[in-house]
């Protein structure tokens, strides 16, 4: 492989597996993919949060080497998805009163949604806002600016991670010494991959399930109404199938073989035994009743997620995907126990996807969200060629002294949904914010300072031509006197 010039990588950090991914984009659009790392996380993430910086750190880095390998080239920089248990979406209402007359200006609007950023919530941050629509009066509107009004109010769906997660991500790839082109949603990027155009406007719910979590983001006239991610996944149904006594590798394995998301009674065979190993079986209906039992629960969980407001308004209904969505009937029991009809498993994305790499070809669905990330990549990420015989685990060339982000500081009104500020950003976009204030608040003193200089001119005149005026009436007075 000739070493390449130019690409996007992306990572994504799961709680199975870490994934690394290289892929150059074509000018119709397609993504050609030319490398693809994946190594196990679960020692270190865990219901897709880092707990372990220092070994997610190494991860990334190995990650980062086994890619530079691969393409015969250095990686300058990284786009990351951000998921995990603690997301969850927080509706929130900013109103203004204006005077009466008052047309809405785009100001106005900036305003309600900085102040919406502004909120503080304890001991989360605010990672994205996603504007539901505004009320002019009586009337929704999803641009208010030009209409005439006397109250305006901002409808907002805050996205909220806990600061200790937020600040762990961050760390990690300090740490690791890799640069953030951008952090991104990775709910967000899975769903603009995988939803139709037509899916997004007429309702519907996209349900990732994942190995220790599953999210749920619904979706209606284009708008992201509703974010979370519950704490229950694939492995939670593996675990229970240990309990029948045996390993989890086992129990695994079985499930991958046997495991079905719904089974009629009429088709149960009481004497069907499955077989753990060589030596052991276990009854098919014990099987059968433990995997069915843990799926409704994961189901009844996303179902009471979705807002009830939205339950008629899911015309194009339910989106399955992640490595869950593979068992064998899961249209069938998500129907059954959400009364949804329109199910749909995506196993990929919309995108035109060219590579031979097995992943990519096995269309699972595993991969969807970090191709869904690359997706989203527009800064090229390729450095200098590296020597493929140097050391693979070598500490990287610079220090960690911080993530650096390629682009200018931007305020919060100023990034596009879904992408999330890194920690370095949200400093560098303080700082300015700070330099702005201090400038103006020196050329407010300057400006009362001179003010006060007018005034004491102002006095000095005046206190002069008083002493004048009565100096004068009083010679004059005098004069009379005398005369």
């Amino acid at each position: 492989m000739v070493a390449a010039k130019e690409f996007i990588v992306a990572i994504e950090l799961g709680s199975s597996k870490m994934t690394g991914i290289a892929g150059q984009k074509n000018l119709d659009g397609s993504i050609n993919v030319l490398a693809v790392v994946k190594e196990s996380s679960s020692s270190f993430i865990r219901k897709g949060v880092v707990y372990n910086i220092d070994k997610t750190a190494q991860c990334l880095t190995s990650i980062i080497k086994k890619l530079e390998n691969q393409l015969k080239t250095e990686i300058t920089q990284v786009y990351v998805g951000v998921g995990g248990q603690s997301i969850r979406g927080v509706r929130n209402i900013i109103t203004k009163d204006l005077p009466s007359e008052t047309i809405v200006t785009q100001n106005m609007v900036i305003e309600l949604m900085d102040a919406n950023r502004n909120m503080t919530y304890q001991d989360q941050e605010i990672l994205d806002a996603a504007v539901q629509e505004y009320k002019v009066g009586s009337q929704l509107q999803l641009d208010p600016v030009g209409i005439q009004a006397t109250r305006l109010e901002g409808n907002f769906l805050n996205i909220l991670e806990r600061k200790a997660f937020y600040k762990n991500l961050n760390k990690c790839f300090e740490t690791a010494g890799i640069r953030v082109a951008e952090m991104y949603l990775a709910p967000l990027a899975l769903a603009d991959s995988v939803l139709t155009e037509a899916e997004k406007r007429s309702g519907c719910v996209l349900v990732d399930l994942g190995a220790d979590t599953t999210t749920v983001s619904v979706y209606s006239k284009n708008i992201l109404r509703h974010l979370a991610v519950i704490p229950l996944g694939g492995n939670n149904i593996t675990k229970d199938i240990a309990t029948l006594q045996m390993e989890e590798t086992d129990a695994e394995r079985m499930k991958l073989k046997y495991a079905s998301a719904f089974t009629d009674n009429s088709e149960i065979d009481n004497d069907l035994k499955y077989s753990i190993d060589n030596d052991r079986q276990i009854e098919s209906r014990k099987f059968i009743e433990i995997v069915e039992g843990r799926l409704e629960e994961i189901i009844e969980n996303v179902w009471f997620q979705v807002p009830s407001e939205f339950y008629d308004k899911l015309l194009g209904g339910i989106i399955l995907t992640g490595g869950g969505s593979n068992m064998k009937n899961i249209e069938r029991a998500f129907a059954n126990h959400t009364h949804v009809e329109k199910i749909r498993v995506a196993k990929f994305v919309t995108q035109t996807i060219l590579g031979g790499n097995d992943d990519i070809k096995s269309h699972n669905g595993m991969m969807n969200t970090v191709l869904g990330l690359l997706a989203k990549g527009d800064i090229n990420c390729a450095g200098e060629g590296v020597d493929p015989n140097g050391d693979l685990f070598s500490t990287r060339k610079e220090p960690a002294t911080a993530t650096v982000d390629p682009r200018q500081p931007r305020q919060a009104t100023e990034i596009p949904q879904g992408v999330i500020r890194t920690e370095s950003e949200k400093k560098a976009a303080d700082e300015e914010k700070r330099r702005q204030q201090e400038e103006e608040e020196r050329r407010q003193q300057e400006e009362e300072a001179a003010e006060r200089e007018r005034l004491a001119e102002l006095k000095r005149q005046n206190s002069f031509w008083n002493k004048a005026i009565k100096g004068i009436k009083k010679f004059g007075k005098s004069m009379i006197e005398e005369e």
